[in-house]
C-alpha cells in the first residue's frame, strides 16, 4: 500500500504506486473498470510520455498535483475514444504498422522434393 502520509509529495507517492487504480485513487480520477482492465499498461505509457513533456522544478505541489491529474485524464480519455491498438503507444504495435508481415509465398508440395 502506499504512504499516503500529507508529507509524501504526489511524485514520490506515484513512484510508489503498483497499480493503475492507484494512480487514478492518488489523482482522483474517476474510470470505468473495464477500460482500464483493457487498456491499463497503454494509459499508464501514455501518462509517462505526457510526463516526460512537463517540468515540475519549483512548481508548488498543489499544482504538480493538478497536472499529473490533467495528463493521467488525458491518457484515460485518449483510451475512453479508441482501442489500445489504434493507439500504438508501445514498439511492438508501432512496428507492426511501420513493417508489416510479408506473406509467403505459396510452394506446393510437390515440389518441395
Amino acid at each position: 500500500m502506499i504512504n499516503s502520509s500529507p508529507a509524501a509529495g504526489i511524485l514520490d507517492r506515484l513512484g510508489k504506486a503498483s497499480s493503475a487504480e492507484e494512480f487514478f485513487s492518488l489523482l482522483g480520477v474517476e474510470y470505468d473498470a473495464k477500460i482500464v482492465n483493457v487498456a491499463r499498461l497503454h494509459i499508464l505509457k501514455r501518462m509517462g510520455q505526457y510526463f516526460a513533456e512537463e517540468q515540475f522544478a519549483g512548481a508548488p505541489e498543489a499544482e504538480i498535483r493538478a497536472r499529473c491529474k490533467a495528463m493521467l485524464e488525458q491518457a484515460y480519455s485518449d483510451f475512453v475514444a479508441s482501442s489500445p491498438i489504434e493507439q500504438r503507444v508501445f514498439k511492438v504495435l508501432k512496428d507492426a504498422v511501420a513493417e508489416p508481415k510479408k506473406s509467403a509465398a505459396f510452394v506446393p508440395l510437390s515440389e518441395l522434393k
